[in-house]
């Protein structure tokens, strides 16, 4: 792995002399208890402030105390005026702007784009608290209040629009978050080592237009600096006739680098071309006019992006806006094992600020009693925006730091009962997993470790995991420690020591695993394993409940409407779904997030797992409400107000033989009164509301009266639920 400085290693800022603050200030009145009459850094983030490591602004800002600088935080802010963003002041360094640990937009809508009432982040779950792309509002409210100060843009939201991407929300594709927001500085990926080096260059007196050579950034230029090399990615491969490729031996003094004349006889010697410095190279991608107005294009720079995201070998990426260019430098060195550990055990309260009261923040109530014990994921899933943000190179803290933090949980927070309800990470069960060769890891360019099988380089050994759990279930005081987070089944069944371990200590009598489809089609596009490796590890889960005297079941989680799903895949699910004896309450559409793999197959209809041409692999794209609802309706086949849907889909797909009143039917032919009839009124309403044609044997709207001249609906149709 690249040399790096340590986190901690740097000289302290000067105003450490006043200590660790209890809380991080929120107000003026909180500055003046610590003596501070100004805040270094402001930090602004959508979410409630919770000083817990599982917020991502509690990590920044503790990490920031830690570095002498002080910090203060304005959760939340009345984003319609600016009062709320001069609450603390002038920062004598920079404003940090995030959305919070989700994107905004994901955070309010659903996947049918509906506002959800609701926000897990906010006191008492209120929705409403935070405005559309956070971050861009924020960054200008900032911007208002102090003009001259820095701004400097994070988190999930900042990190995954880096890059012109396509946004589901508004249809289209937008352009860099960075160019929007009008920030000085975007930041990517886990942030502490880019806000620690941006703060101490700060305090130097450094300007921050100089800083380009920063890793895990972006930022804006207008031209190629000297002595970079740039590799043009901007096209692709366009169909139609293939020219002759010239005769490589018809100018020898040229191929062979020589001067002089080279007879027949000679001996052809070709020499190497002179090695590029990748550090010194940057990868231009299409511009962000091209790939708005070419779908498979932006296919293309998606597929450009992802094969640059290993620390080891990354190049910088470029992509023009208009006049100027968005240059990403390669993402940031992961930190070791001492600097999470250190990033761990800062002085959090682990509590809500204390300014909420007892108000419920649903976010911090599910992780209460939980531990991270590492990050990032080499899964790779295609719709999973994991990988994109933490990486693929697996950072595990050490068993000491994990057990430290388990006893502070047990001695320190209130309406702890002795249950740990998770030890666990991105997934579960990768915990000091890594690739057998750093060299090889370093020059690795798959996006994933485990697809389409586990690769032979990774070691998959769980001992350390299991003497993990071995150790923390046995400290006192301590009755139960959960495995909550999601598993990764297919690495799991390579060690049975795991599972029993798991199974018999670990599990609440459910486990959920989240296979997300049965069919090949859709699972080659999401990059998860087949049914075969559920089955095993579905045996094992029984064999040892089964040993523990247990009864303990596994929850399969399935996702409706990914690309490379037909309506026959959500058919066929729905059948293993009814053999296999499963009613999913709640099931997940597929939502296209910003830069994710499978957004982009969403959007282009291609691949981009492989090679982009625009003769290439077409993908099937489950688009439209109409589609969505239907394959979302297959997961539900159990609902009564689905079946009318259902039964409609199953006689156009020539599967009329599974409706009727037997086991072997999917859905029976009687409808329950006070179910949805999935009939007329739906019908009529699209037709008045749409404008859609219609069937005008069945459409009172094209029915005539006896007179010649059109009726008149009179009463309106109820609108559809």
């Amino acid at each position: 792995m690249l040399n790096t400085k340590p986190l901690f290693s740097y000289r302290p800022y000067w105003a450490k002399r006043f200590g660790v603050a209890h809380v991080l200030p929120t107000s003026r009145a909180e500055m003046d208890d610590l003596g501070w009459d100004s805040c270094d850094i402001i930090l602004v983030t959508g979410d409630a402030y919770v000083d817990h490591p599982s917020f991502g602004m509690a990590v920044i800002g503790r990490v920031l105390e830690a570095q002498g600088f002080r910090v203060g935080i304005i959760a939340q802010p009345d984003w319609t005026a600016v009062n709320d963003f001069m609450a603390l002041g002038r920062p004598n360094l920079f404003f940090g702007v995030t959305a919070g640990n989700m994107d905004s937009m994901v955070n309010r809508y659903t996947a049918d784009r509906k506002v959800r009432s609701d926000d897990a982040y906010t006191p008492d779950g209120a929705g409403g608290r935070r405005p559309d792309r956070s971050v861009i509002v924020y960054a200008q409210r900032c911007r208002e209040a102090c003009p001259d100060v820095p701004i400097v843009i994070g988190g999930i939201e900042a990190s995954l629009r880096r890059v012109a991407h396509y946004d589901y929300w508004s249809d289209k594709v937008r352009r860099s978050v960075l160019l929007d927001a009008k920030a000085d500085l975007l930041v990517y990926g886990n942030g502490e080592r880019q806000v620690v080096e941006i703060a101490h260059r700060l305090a130097s007196g450094e300007p921050i237009a100089d800083f380009t050579d920063i890793r895990g950034t972006a930022y804006v230029r207008s031209s190629l600096p000297e002595g970079w090399v740039e590799i043009d990615s901007t096209s692709i491969d366009q169909p139609g006739r293939v020219d002759a490729r010239p005769d490589p031996y018809a100018d020898r003094a040229v191929a062979s680098g020589c001067t002089t004349d080279v007879s027949a006889e000679t001996p052809l010697r070709f020499h190497r071309a002179a090695r590029i410095d990748r550090a010194r190279t940057v990868i231009r991608m299409p511009a962000f006019e091209a790939v708005c107005k070419d779908p498979v294009l932006y296919a293309h720079a998606s597929r450009v992006l992802h094969l640059e995201t290993n620390p080891g070998n990354a190049r910088a990426l470029v992509q023009r806006h208009g006049n100027r260019d968005v240059w990403l430098n390669p993402p940031p060195i992961p930190l070791q094992t001492k600097e999470l550990d250190q990033v761990f055990e800062l002085p959090y309260t682990r509590q809500p600020h204390p300014g909420y009261r007892n108000a419920r923040i649903p976010a911090y109530e599910m992780i209460r009693f939980s531990v991270n014990i590492m990050r990032g994921c080499f899964g790779g899933c295609t719709f999973c925006s994991i990988t994109e943000h933490e990486g693929r190179i697996i950072q595990s803290r050490s068993e000491d730091s994990i057990v430290r933090e388990i006893e502070t949980i047990r001695d320190t927070v209130p309406g702890f009962t002795g249950v740990i309800s998770d030890v666990g990470g991105p997934t579960a069960n990768m915990y000091r997993l890594a690739c057998k060769s750093p060299r090889i890891e370093a020059a690795c360019r798959r996006p994933s470790c485990v697809y389409p099988g586990i690769c032979s380089n990774l070691n998959t050994d769980h001992a350390p995991l299991i003497h993990l759990y071995q150790r923390v279930r046995k400290l006192p005081g301590i009755k139960k420690v959960l495995v909550a987070s999601g598993l990764r089944y297919d690495l799991a069944v390579r060690s049975p020591e795991y599972v029993k371990e798991l199974v018999t200590h670990h599990v609440g009598g459910y486990l959920k695993i989240a296979p997300e489809h049965t069919e090949s089609g859709p699972l080659s596009k999401m990059m998860k394993p087949g049914m075969d490796a559920y089955y095993r590890f579905k045996e094992l889960f029984d064999k040892y409940s089964g040993a523990a005297g247990k009864e303990q079941y596994l929850i399969p989680y399935f996702i409706a409407a990914h690309p490379g799903t037909t309506d026959e895949d959500m058919l066929n699910l729905a059948l293993w779904l009814k053999r296999n004896g499963f009613r999913a309450d709640q099931v997940q559409n597929f939502l296209p997030s910003p830069m994710a793999t499978a957004t982009a197959m969403y959007h282009s209809g291609r691949n981009p797992l492989r090679k982009v041409r625009y003769d290439s692999e077409k993908v099937p794209i489950p688009k439209g409400l109409r589609i969505r609802r239907l394959h979302k309706a297959f997961l539900r086949y159990h609902d009564a107000n689905n079946w009318p849907m259902l039964r409609e889909a199953l006689k156009r797909m020539g599967r009329a033989d599974l409706i009727g009143n037997g086991k072997r039917h999917l859905i029976p032919a009687w409808q329950p009164g006070g179910t949805d009839d999935g009939g007329e009124r739906r019908r009529q309403f699209r037709t008045q509301h749409t404008g859609l044609p219609v069937n005008p044997k069945t459409s009172r709207r094209n029915s005539k009266s006896p007179s010649g001249k059109r009726r008149k609906n009179r009463s309106r149709p109820a609108p559809q639920r």
